[in-house]
């Protein structure tokens, strides 16, 4: 709510939560002040749970929303599909290529040196793929295409 709502913009949005407010209203008015924390108390129950309702409502909508999503086999991109998080997973990749390299050129020549290169290789070929699945899919034809 901004600092231009009145304070009862809720209030309007809502007429049953405004219905309850009267009644509660018209309550201490017909008990007096003795009952008043009960009142509150009993009309701040309501306005939680009716809160609560929202809430759950919303979660479910999300819930549903991510399940259908993955049924359908789509995915959205996540944070960790960001440019500089693959930029770092290749920096990092080259970096450690270097000992790998050493170690198994020391350990096997130049057949372990390749094996190395390979498995560096494969390593960023299977993240290339997780981030963009279609990559196994070969070439595709584009409709807009005219040869």
């Amino acid at each position: 709510m901004s600092t231009l709502d009145s304070p009862d913009a809720g209030l309007k949005k809502d007429p049953d939560l405004r219905k309850e407010l009267d009644a509660t209203l018209r309550a201490r008015t017909d008990l007096g002040a003795d009952y008043d924390s009960a009142l509150v108390d009993s009309f701040l129950e309501r306005v939680e749970q009716r809160i609560d309702d929202a809430v759950d409502r919303r979660v479910r909508r999300h819930l549903a929303e991510q399940r259908m999503e993955s049924a359908r086999g789509t995915r959205r991109p996540k944070d960790a599909d960001s440019w500089p998080e693959r930029f770092g997973f290749a920096i990092v990749s080259l970096v450690l290529a270097i000992p790998l390299s050493a170690v198994g050129g020391g350990v096997a020549g130049t057949v372990g040196t390749v094996v190395t290169w390979v498995g560096i290789v494969g390593v960023n070929f299977a993240q290339a793929v997780r981030l963009h699945p279609e990559l196994l899919g070969g070439r595709r034809e584009r409709p807009d295409r005219r040869d």
